[in-house]
């Protein structure tokens, strides 16, 4: 099988525009989530882009006007990691776009309904980039964004191309909150990850976008080691209490990368902050003998970005490899599930050579992809 790698990334959310600013806030322990009235709904907790700062971003790439907010968040992404990428367009690069509810606001804005579509997003997204090939659109609940990562693998890998531009995006709707509030799932304060005063998650919008290519010329590469994708079929939105799911999604990954569970250094988990998620995973974790690991959740930062959170989480897992820096799990205070879990309470300093990601979402889906350090 082919080695594939990582070369390029960048995030845009609350936290800034490119993915060292919004490494920057999180050193600092610094949060997007802050308290949020202009909804019809009762004021909330949420993790909002600022519309006028990403306008003024976006007017030197086109005109604002012109696309909706997901589309201009997914642009400036792309764009970042495409000017950082060691390749260029070709009939052999894919574009894999991973989203919840893309362009859910387009009903209820200026754009015309048809704006919601899914591959009319992908289609926007294709030609502003001049893009030879279909777009590919991952849209899979929450697991989009990092089973996004495993897609492109796999097709590089089976020679279907060579490399491989991915991009996740979502946005806060009163769609989305609506939702997420019909299963009183929307906590009364910033989300708590793993602990025992969690009360359900916060809502966060973010782009984010990766290079991946099966040729690498840096000298610490990111290589993309195995993966694995598994659905426990339990409910439609509830998990299954043994982490069946994660749990064999965990074993397929570690098989694929010929690894043992010890030499994981790092775990960056959903930790959404609700009772039955934080609950599994802590079962499927232990389970895979992972418990001992150093692991966090990023919601406490970035609040829960859907289709984004799993390849956002990713990236800021790939820096932590090249800067050796584990950050805290902001939210965490005291254990909140049954069973032991090493919460990282602090951003501390550590060797990170090899770490894995994890993503659960709505309809029973999960997915496991390691990244290991290789060093030329």
């Amino acid at each position: 099988m082919k080695d594939v790698f990582i070369t390029a990334n960048s995030i845009i959310s609350p936290l800034g525009f490119t993915s060292e600013a919004n490494l920057a806030k999180i050193s600092k322990e610094h949060s997007g989530i802050i308290l949020h009235s202009d909804f019809s709904t009762s004021p909330c907790y949420a993790s909002i882009i600022n519309n006028k700062k990403l306008d003024q971003s976006f007017s030197t790439l086109g005109n604002s006007k012109m696309y909706t907010k997901l589309e201009k968040m997914m642009i400036l992404s792309l764009q970042d990691t495409i000017s950082q990428s060691t390749f260029t367009i070709s009939d052999k690069t894919a574009l894999i776009i991973a989203t919840t509810k893309g362009n859910i606001d387009a009903l209820n804005n200026n754009f015309k309904p048809e704006r919601a579509y899914l591959p009319v997003l992908g289609k926007k997204i294709q030609e502003f980039f001049g893009f030879k090939t279909e777009p590919i659109i991952i849209s899979n609940a929450c697991v989009s964004g990092i089973l996004a990562i495993a897609v492109a693998k796999r097709f590089i890998q089976n020679n279907y191309y060579d490399n491989a531009f991915v991009v996740g995006g979502d946005i806060v709707s009163e769609f989305t909150l609506s939702g997420f509030q019909s299963f009183q799932a929307i906590s009364d304060k910033p989300c708590k990850p793993f602990s025992k005063h969690r009360t359900g998650i916060s809502i966060g919008e973010a782009a984010a976008s990766v290079a991946i290519t099966n040729k690498n010329t840096e000298k610490e590469a990111i290589q993309i080691i195995g993966d694995g994708s598994c659905n426990d079929a339990n409910h439609i939105s509830g998990p299954s209490r043994t982490g069946e799911g994660l749990y064999l999604s965990i074993l397929s990954a570690l098989k694929e990368a010929k690894i043992q569970p010890e030499t994981i250094d790092y775990i960056s988990a959903h930790g959404t902050a609700t009772a039955f998620n934080d609950e599994m995973e802590a079962i499927a974790f232990n389970r895979a003998k992972l418990e001992h690991v150093p692991l966090n959740s990023l919601k406490g930062y970035y609040g829960h970005t859907l289709g984004a959170s799993g390849l956002l989480e990713a990236i800021v897992g790939i820096h932590s490899i090249k800067n050796n820096l584990l950050y805290s799990s902001l939210g965490f205070d005291e254990l909140g599930v049954s069973i032991p879990l090493n919460i990282i309470k602090n951003t501390i300093k550590a060797e990170v050579n090899t770490f894995l990601k994890t993503a659960s979402g709505f309809g029973g889906c999960n997915t496991a992809v390691l990244f290991k350090k290789m060093t030329l």
